[in-house]
């Protein structure tokens, strides 16, 4: 702060004087007015050095009360300025995405895009493209476009076109391993990252397209490039193109790494190669793998038997030999789970629920142990070329050391045959108005449950007759509330059942990409833009997750809804260029993460220059 008077007039008015700076914009603001010459006249000889010892005492306030008396003056006649915007649109600031922008910097993203385009000759920063695209993918997901045209949102204002956004993602793409890697490797730094066991799945994003890529031929070489946006297999059970996205997380649900495949590619081919890539950024580090039934083939495990890995997957019970379901069945040798303690079946289904003193029975486990380094007894089938460059799936004969860790749960056991009870009712209401030339039986729904049979009298039509199959019903009930994981572990059930249970996170980060950050709809067509708009989603998913992460081992959780409102709500308004309003409340949320942070983002006041100073040293 400083004084101003008009050195020309004869009676000046001081005043104490206020400079702000907003990013390329200065101005200044008289914040409180000390008086006319004439008038401090009455109380001093000097009113001159009255005045500059009243800014002097403004400036040691502000210094040791960091608080400024503002005088403001309010014209409740004056009118907003015309402009020619179509509509109007607020001016109110967010600055909730200083909490993203700081984990953005810490992964130090400017490095890695300062050497890719280390010599290029481009006009634009591609960081900052890629640094406000990552944030709006948490805090406002919509189409690149869209995302261009609300980027004025945010606190520092940045200017860049969308072409420049079209450019960064080129750039992205040309170099994905090693913009991966780079993520790895520098959230090593930021946190510590549990990669002792690696979770893996795959899922599919569709397009609301009606046909799909085509493959294309290089005339030279004979390389086929095959399409991307293939049609394939998916849960959805869209008529549309799919790609298929394969994902790493460790143990925090935190992502390593991913790819990007075609949609109609088996997704048990995708998990060797990427986990090849896994094993070079972990520069040869031991980990185990853990995937479900899917992504346990053959050849995965084999190829988890290896190099000090192991693996840890799901075995469906249904496609045993006869020889190994006939020992999951034979109630002998098993034992709780919480105690080791002998138990059979038997006693496991048919002990009072409802009875206190069995809650623990209940929530309990039973458990066996069954060898099976055979692995053709596990109904593994493996893709095996032809001669004539077709490919078919035969049954493995290879070995590999491997064991069956079978589970029954009783509270698992009610519930699955709640659920089906309930199908059944809707199958027998299915069949009083059943019409025999709409009806199609289905392996999944309801109507695997009815049975026709055919019956016809010479010279007669055939008569058909709908009813329940009492059979299906009886042998989908033999596998209620059992579970089974295959290992080449040494440790025991408990230790390998635990590592199983938190397969759950990986399905929950593609929720968040899906759901949270709008992953799809896609508006891209070229391959490598859709290749870079899910590095954009990766990154958003991993910043989020470390931020998570963060705030648990800090003692508090939220869900990813409470902390995504918080972010968005935390905006500020501009009062008058002299200062910076908040404009949202203190929450739980807001508290823990400025503890965490310490970007003081809980005061009711800003003055620009502190914001300036807080985003000037998270954006380098």
């Amino acid at each position: 702060m400083k004084l101003w008077y008009d050195r020309k007039s004869k009676n000046p008015t001081y005043f104490v004087q206020l400079g702000i700076r907003n990013g390329k914009k200065t101005t200044t603001k008289n914040i409180a007015r000390i008086g006319r010459h004439s008038e401090l006249l009455k109380i001093t000889d000097d009113p001159l050095s009255y005045a500059k010892e009243q800014v002097a005492k403004y400036n040691e306030e502000a210094k040791q009360n960091k608080q400024v008396s503002l005088e403001l003056k309010i014209n409740f006649n004056e009118k907003l300025k015309a402009t020619d915007a179509t509509a109007s649109y607020s001016k109110q600031l967010n600055i909730g995405y200083f909490f993203l922008q700081q984990l953005y910097h810490d992964l130090e993203i400017r490095s890695f895009f300062d050497t890719v385009t280390d010599g290029a000759k481009i006009t634009f920063d591609p960081n900052l493209v890629n640094r406000f695209l990552t944030c709006a993918r948490i805090l406002a997901p919509e189409s690149k476009l869209g995302t261009h045209r609300h980027i004025g949102n945010y606190y520092e204002q940045p200017e860049f076109s969308y072409i420049h956004i079209m450019r960064t993602m080129d750039i992205m793409e040309a170099h994905y391993d090693e913009y991966i890697s780079h993520l790895f490797e520098k959230s090593c730094h930021l946190i510590k990252r549990d990669t002792s066991v690696c979770f893996y799945d795959c899922t599919n994003y569709y397009f609301e397209i009606e046909t799909e890529d085509d493959d294309y031929i290089d005339e030279v070489t004979g390389e086929t490039i095959k399409g991307l946006r293939k049609y394939g297999p998916c849960k959805e059970h869209r008529p549309n193109p799919i790609v298929e996205m394969g994902l790493f997380m460790d143990t925090d649900g935190i992502p390593l790494s991913m790819c990007i495949t075609s949609g109609s590619d088996n997704e048990q081919t995708t998990a060797i190669p990427l986990e090849k890539k896994l094993t070079q950024m972990f520069q040869k580090k031991k980990f185990i793998y853990c995937a479900d039934a899917g992504l346990g083939s053959l050849h995965i495990r084999n190829f988890n038997s290896m190099g000090g890995r192991a693996f840890v997957v799901t075995q469906s019970i249904k496609k045993l030999s006869d020889k190994l379901k006939k020992a999951v069945f034979n109630d002998y040798d098993y034992r709780l789970l919480s105690s080791d303690a002998p138990v059979t079946i038997e006693k496991m289904k048919t002990f009072d629920r409802m009875d206190p003193d069995n809650r623990d029975l209940y929530n309990d486990k039973a458990y066996k142990i069954i060898n099976a380094d055979n692995a053709f007894d596990l109904g593994l089938y493996e893709e095996k070329k032809l001669k004539n460059g077709k490919t078919r799936m035969v049954k493995s004969k290879a070995t590999v050391k491997q064991k069956v860790i079978v589970t029954f749960s009783r509270k698992m056991m009610e519930y699955q045959r709640y659920i089906r009870n309930r199908q059944i009712e809707r199958a027998k209401k299915l069949l009083k108005g059943l019409d025999p030339d709409t009806y199609k039986k289905g392996p999944h729904d309801v109507t695997r449950f009815i049975k026709r049979t055919s019956s016809t009298e010479s010279g007669e039509k055939v008569t058909d007759l709908y009813e329940i199959d009492q059979s299906v019903i009886e042998e989908e009930e033999k596998y209620d509330g059992f579970y089974a994981v295959a290992t080449n572990l040494d440790d025991d059930a408990k230790t390998i059942l635990g590592i199983s249970s938190n397969r759950y996170k990986i399905e929950d980060c593609f929720r968040i990409m899906k759901t949270n950050f709008s992953a799809h709809p896609i508006y891209h067509q070229v391959p490598r833009r859709i290749i870079a708009h899910f590095m954009i989603c990766y990154t958003a998913l991993l910043i989020y997750r470390i931020l998570e992460t963060k705030l648990n081992r800090y003692g508090t959780h939220f869900t990813i809804e409470n902390i995504i409102e918080t972010l968005n709500n935390m905006e500020v308004a501009n009062v008058e260029d002299m200062c910076y309003m908040s404009t949202y409340e203190n929450s739980k949320v807001c508290t823990a993460l400025n503890a965490v942070f310490d970007l003081g983002l809980d005061k009711k006041y800003y003055l620009a220059k502190e914001l300036n100073k807080k985003i000037k040293k998270i954006s380098r």
